[in-house]
Order: C-alpha cells, then structure tokens, then sequence
C-alpha cells in the first residue's frame, strides 16, 4: 500500500470523515502516496471510512484530471492539449519528448523519473506550446530549452 493507513486514518479525521469533502481528502492522499497517485487500496479504504461505495470514489478519481488513477513519475509532465499550443506546434515537443524520453504519452519511463501525460489547457496560453512539469508550467518551448529543462531534472537541479 503507497499511503499507510495512519496517514490516510489522519487526513480523513482532518475533514471529519465528510464525504463532502472527499476531493480534497483524495488531493491529500494522493500527495502523501509514492508515486503520486490514489492506488485501489487505499480508494477501497477511504470507500469504507466515508461510508460511500467504491465506485463513488473510482468515478471521482477517473474524472478529475488532478487525481491519478495510476504511479506516476517523480517528474510528471503534462503536455497541454488546448488549442494554441496545438496551433503553436506543441507537436514537436510531444515528438521530442516521446523520443528523448523512450516512452509515448500515457507512460513512464522505466526508471520512474518521468511520466509523460496530455493535460487541458492549464491556462498558459500566453507562453505556448507550455507543459507542465509537477504543476509548474513552462513556456515558449523549442527543441532545445526542452532539452535543458530534462538535463536540469535529471540532474535533480533546484534552480527550475
């Protein structure tokens, strides 16, 4: 199990066991967990404490882009899908990072370092194409400011 169940027993009591506020209890959760993500174990859990069917959970977890279903990697990048970036060629990116990366969107690398995922558009439009990288969006992207952001985090630098 990603998120022990005293972690999860403690954010519950946070919200009082609300089902009303069972996006945030999810939000928490999700980001206690290694990998970033609401494993089955831990929705059946939380199904049980709320006292709401798994489904309930499962349908709210499939639905909001913020929450993930599966592991993510320690970097998830999000390539926003809306129109200016699609416009804006945000397709030699996409083509770039599947390349650079071994990897397709919808996967993780098999290190666990990078997840690469198609995201809405995450209000950056100004700066198109943009990703997002752990929430943080980057902008005016080419070829080679792309390579440097991936060459920053691999080297786990803290200067992005």
């Amino acid at each position: 199990m990603d998120v022990l169940k005293d972690k999860i027993d403690v954010i519950l009591s946070h919200y009082d066991y609300q089902v009303e506020d069972l996006l945030p209890i999810l939000l928490e959760v999700q980001h206690e967990s290694d990998g970033r993500y609401i494993s089955e174990f831990s929705a059946m859990y939380i199904a049980d404490q709320v006292k709401i069917p798994y489904a309930q959970i499962s349908e709210v977890i499939t639905f909001f882009s913020a929450l993930n279903p599966t592991k993510k990697g320690k970097y998830h990048i999000e390539m926003c899908n809306g129109t200016v970036c699609r416009v804006n060629e945000k397709s030699i990116i996409e083509s770039y990072l599947e390349d650079t990366l071994h990897i397709k969107v919808g996967e993780t690398t098999a290190d666990g370092l990078f997840t690469l995922d198609h995201a809405p558009c995450f209000g950056a439009c100004d700066i198109s194409p943009s990703v997002r990288i752990n929430k943080k969006a980057y902008g005016h992207l080419t070829i080679d400011k792309m390579k440097s952001i991936l060459e920053k985090l691999r080297g786990d630098s803290n200067d992005l």
